[in-house]
């Protein structure tokens, strides 16, 4: 019979990597899920067994591809896949589902793609040590998301550098160089009126080089990064202050408290009124 360890994770917006939901399962013998996708980077990895996994790929076909122990597999956000357990040996896996700012990045470092999802490790060691990592969140659910966050980082550094793929050099690139300025004037100067081609040209570089580069790498473009960098830091404010909804919106860059509850409302679906009294249990005393 089918066990399962499963866990969702309480949103406490983290930007640059948030954790979704995690668990272990332990499957019967041809133990389907799917077809299905997912908002967010889903990676399993094999701890005994074996299965397959039926990955659409950009031509919107299904490869299929063989998961063994040892190996794991990455699906991709709004990926349509299908994975079954072997009838014979079925597989026994531990998953994370994880999403943020600084994601897409990552994980084009270790060279897994929707075309070439199969994670086959370099370094058994490193390996042994990304496995750890997924399995004490597993076990661990109790713990502060503070602290299961920290093991995350811990949990991607160890898939980057154990990846057969991987690609450590790139982060080198001027480009690199470039969006590492370019976050680094959003995070100083998000509460005042920027633009796009503020960013850009602090970076010395024109503005239609600078939202493709910055799109290609963070899979957002520069104004869509600004907006959802703005409404997480007014989130903390609405959760942690008593501050007025006009105080917090000229504060993350609104002067006009109308525009800061639309903008508020398309990223959270609520208004931040709305968004306040539903967290208020979290204010401190």
């Amino acid at each position: 019979m089918s066990e399962v360890i499963f866990s969702v994770f309480p949103n406490e917006n983290f930007v640059d990597l948030g954790l979704y939901q995690f668990g272990w399962e332990q499957c019967d013998p041809s133990h389907s899920f799917g077809p299905a996708a997912r908002n967010h980077y889903l990676f399993h990895y094999c701890l005994s067994g074996t299965g397959t996994l039926y990955a659409q790929n950009s031509r919107k076909e299904s490869d299929v591809f063989q998961i063994r122990s040892g190996q794991g597999f990455m699906i991709f956000p709004n990926q349509v896949c299908t994975y079954i357990a072997d009838y014979e040996l079925p597989w026994e896996y531990t998953w994370l589902e994880f999403d943020g700012l600084r994601v897409k990045e990552t994980i084009e470092l270790t060279g897994l793609t929707p075309e070439q999802p199969v994670y086959r490790a370099r370094y058994k060691d490193i390996a042994a040590t990304m496995k750890d990592e997924m399995l004490y969140i597993v076990n661990h659910k109790e713990e502060s998301p503070f602290h299961l966050i920290g093991h995350l980082y811990l949990f991607m550094d160890s898939l980057v550098r154990s990846s057969t793929a991987a690609q450590i050099g790139k982060g080198n690139s001027l480009r690199d160089f470039y969006l590492k300025e370019a976050l680094s004037f959003i995070e100083q100067n998000f509460q005042n009126d920027i633009s796009v081609e503020d960013i850009a040209a602090f970076c010395g570089l024109n503005r239609s080089y600078f939202g493709k580069i910055f799109h290609e790498t963070m899979g957002k473009t520069p104004q869509e990064f600004l907006i959802s960098y703005r409404m997480t830091k007014a989130a903390e404010l609405l959760k942690l202050t008593g501050l007025s909804i006009g105080d917090i919106g000229n504060g993350v860059g609104y002067p006009n408290q109308l525009h800061f509850s639309r903008a508020f409302k398309n990223v959270y679906g609520i208004s931040p009124r709305q968004w306040r009294y539903e967290n208020k249990d979290h204010l401190p005393l």
